[in-house]
């Protein structure tokens, strides 16, 4: 599972850290993951729905609220208002960056933050919550033994999940503001709600509130004897799984444009960026460039492709010449680097003016041959049909569509 990291800054204008878990090849749509209460992006547990996602064709965004992993901020500045707003804010950077999310997940409260967040994220048209409570006010419980400090005092350090941190009273009291439920009936998005009745941090019984306050089209999966962390690999991969095969149902064709016949290769680059999807008789690729030039560096640029095709065809080349000579060849390796250089710095080039593109070729190859067989080799190097074509004259007619 190919992973990029990435950052954006949230409405506080600080940078909030996630984690693009992507395919090398043109996704069916995109989905946002938000972790649970005091967590991070890099839970097992999220790590390994993404990667269930990611086996379905599906790209996730999965990220640190603000104060929580490597996100910036205070942690006791924020509440569930904020974990709302930070949704908000890294569906818009899908949106711009990607594309935009038709798929929202939120496991505990980050699945009570999704719901909350789903109805002003327009693009999406399934929401999954996992193991997540019915109401924001839930987590209150967990503050149990610091209440009276923190409404003597206005904060206090608490102990969550082994860890101590540092939390003010109007985390509470932002929890009290938000009522999900009521809200659920006006979703108008697909939902699946994903427990396990044997869940000990939050009981089976939230889950039975969402669906009964939801409206069709929902859906629910018992999580069997997971616990609330869906500590066990397993369990994690499973409820990615179903998640994915569930969210099919649901995903809008895609309009991409497509190769036509065994002929045509096709490319498509969206505003935004410069992310091509590339669909070609037998498969699908990504090109993109560097971030450094405006990019997300997801795939090869347009040169590595090129390159990669002068590599690959020199290398069967090889084998072809190897079999027919019943050579023992048992592997050809061929490196390319490629560079633009001035004209007047090429020893055997026919222009002395301006740059030209130079491909250094290194060729590895591995087997039982003389010395003769190797400089034979070499030169039939040279005979790959991309080789030539690079040193043909070469026509490229273009027409509008």
């Amino acid at each position: 599972m190919p992973s990029q990291k990435v950052e954006f800054p949230n409405a506080s204008g600080h940078l909030l850290s996630g984690i693009m878990d992507h395919l090398g090849r043109p996704p069916v749509a995109y989905a946002l993951f938000a972790h649970c209460f005091t967590c991070s992006k890099n839970l097992k547990a999220a790590s390994n729905i993404s990667a269930a996602l990611n086996a379905s064709g599906i790209a996730v965004l999965r990220f640190d609220f603000t104060g929580l992993g490597q996100s910036e901020g205070d942690f006791s500045d924020t509440n569930f208002s904020s974990n709302v707003d930070d949704l908000l804010t890294a569906s818009a950077f899908l949106e711009e960056r990607f594309e935009a999310p038709a798929i929202l997940v939120g496991h505990s409260l980050g699945g009570t933050a999704v719901l909350q967040a789903a109805r002003r994220i327009e693009s999406a048209v399934a929401v999954a919550t996992i193991g997540s409570p019915s109401e924001a006010v839930h987590v209150a419980h967990l503050l149990e033994g610091s209440r009276d400090e923190l409404r003597e005092r206005g904060e206090a350090t608490v102990n969550l999940g082994g860890r101590p941190f540092r939390m003010k009273q109007q985390f509470v009291d932002d929890l009290e503001s938000h009522a999900i439920e009521p809200a659920l009936g006006s979703l108008r998005k697909a939902l699946l709600i994903m427990h396990a009745p044997l869940d000990t941090v939050v009981e089976v019984d939230n889950a039975s509130a969402l669906f009964v306050a939801a409206k069709h089209p929902k859906s629910f999966v018992s999580l069997d004897d997971a616990d609330h962390l869906l500590s066990r690999e397993e369990d994690s991969l499973y409820a990615g799984k179903v998640l994915a095969a569930w969210a099919s149902r649901y995903l809008p064709e895609r309009d991409d444009v497509s190769a036509a016949d065994d002929s045509q290769v096709a490319a498509t680059t969206r505003s935004g960026g410069f992310r091509t999807d590339i669909t070609l008789p037998n498969a699908q690729l990504i090109a993109d460039e560097p971030a450094s030039v405006g990019g997300t560096g997801l795939g090869p640029t347009p040169y590595d492709l090129l390159s990669a095709a002068l590599a690959s065809c020199t290398t069967m080349t090889l084998q072809m010449y190897a079999r027919h000579k019943k050579l023992d060849l048992r592997a050809a390796t061929v490196m390319i680097e490629h560079d633009k250089i001035h004209a007047k710095d090429c020893m055997d080039c026919e222009r002395s003016d301006g740059k030209i593109d130079e491909f250094r070729r290194t060729i590895t190859l591995e087997g039982d041959l003389t010395e003769e067989q190797r400089q034979r080799m070499l030169e039939i190097a040279d005979r790959c049909p991309v080789h030539r074509t690079l040193h043909s004259e070469v026509k490229v007619r273009s027409s509008l569509a």
